[in-house]
């Protein structure tokens, strides 16, 4: 497995525009929200009568998709785990919130179909094709990639 600085280095060789650099930071954690709004707009009968705890931030398939990606995080470093968990959590919360005032499977598909439109035009402006073409681990590294950028 790669380590975080080689996952990091390679991410950033298709990231080097600033116009691109910016529609990232917008749209990549608008895509994580909007696939974590999308999971949880799957009815969670199984889960809830699986678990037993009808509780909606625990119970629905968010929840189940996130415990593997944070496994993978955890195998790059805890303090990217960590992160990645409250930026989980939040996303939760704020999925939950927004169903409750908003058609939550509709509203994520928007987010996720706008928010992957500019993220091709912020490759068209760099001139290189999306990280993930070449590994889909790349997904994953995206959200990390723009929390480092953030908080440095």
């Amino acid at each position: 497995m790669r380590t975080v600085n080689q996952w990091f280095d390679e991410y950033a060789v298709s990231h080097q525009n600033e116009t691109n650099q910016l529609i990232h930071y917008i749209c990549v954690p608008a895509i994580f929200f909007s696939l974590v709004g999308l999971l949880m707009s799957i009815p969670t009968t199984f889960l809830t009568n699986l678990i037993g705890l009808n509780n909606p931030y625990i119970e629905n398939w968010a929840t189940i998709a996130l415990i593997f990606a944070l496994v993978f995080y955890l195998r790059l470093s805890f303090g990217i785990f960590f992160k990645m968990l409250i930026f989980s959590a939040i996303c939760i919360v704020l999925n939950r919130f927004l169903g409750q005032y908003l058609p939550l499977f509709y509203t994520s598909l928007a987010i996720f179909v706008v928010a992957w439109i500019a993220q091709f035009y912020g490759h068209k402006v760099e001139g290189k094709k999306p990280s993930f073409f070449k590994d889909m681990q790349f997904l994953l590294i995206g959200p990390v990639w723009i929390i480092k950028k953030l908080l440095s």
